[in-house]
């Protein structure tokens, strides 16, 4: 009698858990190991390659919160995500090998705001790295198939976690419906300001007029398709008749000023985080002149666009990014915009 041999299988085993950078409190983030959720039949397993650092997560690691969301118990940072598909649930479409960029938030997209499509604005909503929700800043991550997006070829995953902000910057220039031939004034030059320069020299824009109080952010605004740069630490702002004004640096005053240099019936929108209330907006100006003002929070559907932007190489995701931290100094990549001021995008890679 003869038997027949069992072949021989390669195929690692999965983790089980991961390492992650978890914050405690206030200045008190600790690289922990952290155990993985179950791998549910939409869900991926990724590896990741690339994070980002964004002040909400610069907020949570110096103060404990970020705005009125307070970090309530230990939670892993970071909403700005890239890898690498190494296993795939039973009904997922994406396959294992495959690089993706990951969409932090997580809406329920059952409720009436999901089926409109303003998903972004899921009241029962949760996102990625907002505590108490457990964040990217690991090595591996299990989330729904709904949130990773396939990055082409031309995306490396090591930077595809810039894709985040850049759809940020889509969905602002799309909120601020900016057209071809306008006259755009954006304030703030961080890596928010600088991707939406970008992407309005990608819809047309005619003159992009960007402020800051930071030289050196200024001089890379050049070179991002800003027609205009001011540092109004030193020269008022002397503009007037702008089509569109798309505030990102969060100051209230910036704003304020911003919307003084529009034009009749064009628009201002509200992008860097905004204060719990401010005072000092010129209401009756935007009245008598009817300016609307509006707002944008993350985005909705911009991911696509922004992919296709980065791939074509009309926005430029590589010249932002300007420190790289291992993991295990994640803490150091908090505080790395801040200690050096030249820094832009700074990420964790793995």
């Amino acid at each position: 009698m003869t038997t027949q041999a069992i072949p021989e299988t390669n195929t690692p085993a999965l983790p089980t858990g991961t390492q992650a950078a978890v914050l405690h409190g206030a200045r008190d983030l600790r690289i922990e190991h952290k155990p993985l959720a179950h791998l549910g039949p939409n869900d991926l397993l990724v590896e990741m390659r690339s994070g980002g650092i964004c002040g909400s997560d610069m907020h949570y690691h110096a103060e404990g919160r970020n705005g009125t969301n307070v970090l309530g118990q230990p939670t892993v940072l970071g909403h700005e995500g890239a890898g690498v598909v190494i296993a795939a649930g039973a009904q997922a479409t994406i396959t294992s090998g495959t690089p993706v960029v990951i969409e932090p938030a997580l809406p329920c997209r059952e409720c009436a705001t999901c089926l409109s499509g303003r998903y972004n604005l899921c009241p029962t909503g949760t996102c990625f790295g907002s505590p108490p929700t457990d964040g990217l800043f690991a090595r591996h991550v299990v989330v729904p198939e709904s949130a990773a997006h396939p990055l082409p070829d031309t995306i490396p995953a090591e930077i595809g976690a810039a894709i985040e902000p850049l759809a940020v910057a889509v969905w602002a220039v799309e909120r601020a419906q900016v057209h071809k031939g306008h006259r755009v004034l954006i304030t703030g030059a961080g890596p928010i300001g600088l991707l939406v320069a970008q992407v309005a020299a990608a819809q047309g824009a005619a003159e992009i007029v960007v402020t800051d109080v930071n030289d050196d952010r200024l001089a890379v605004a050049t070179k991002f398709g800003a027609t205009r740069t001011i540092n109004t630490a030193t020269t008022p702002l002397d503009l007037a008749g702008m089509d569109r004004l798309i505030e990102c640096s969060g100051n209230s005053l910036a704003l304020a000023d911003g919307i003084k240099a529009l034009a009749p019936a064009t628009r201002a929108i509200v992008v860097g985080q905004a204060k719990p209330t401010v005072d000092g907006i010129p209401l009756g100006f935007l009245q008598r002149y009817e300016i609307d003002l509006v707002t944008a929070f993350r985005y909705a559907n911009a991911f696509p666009t922004a992919i296709r932007l980065a791939a074509s190489g009309v926005v430029d995701l590589q010249s932002i990014i300007t420190s790289t931290y291992p993991l295990e100094e994640a803490a150091e990549a908090l505080t790395a915009p801040v200690t050096d001021p030249t820094n832009l995008k700074v990420l964790v890679t793995y």
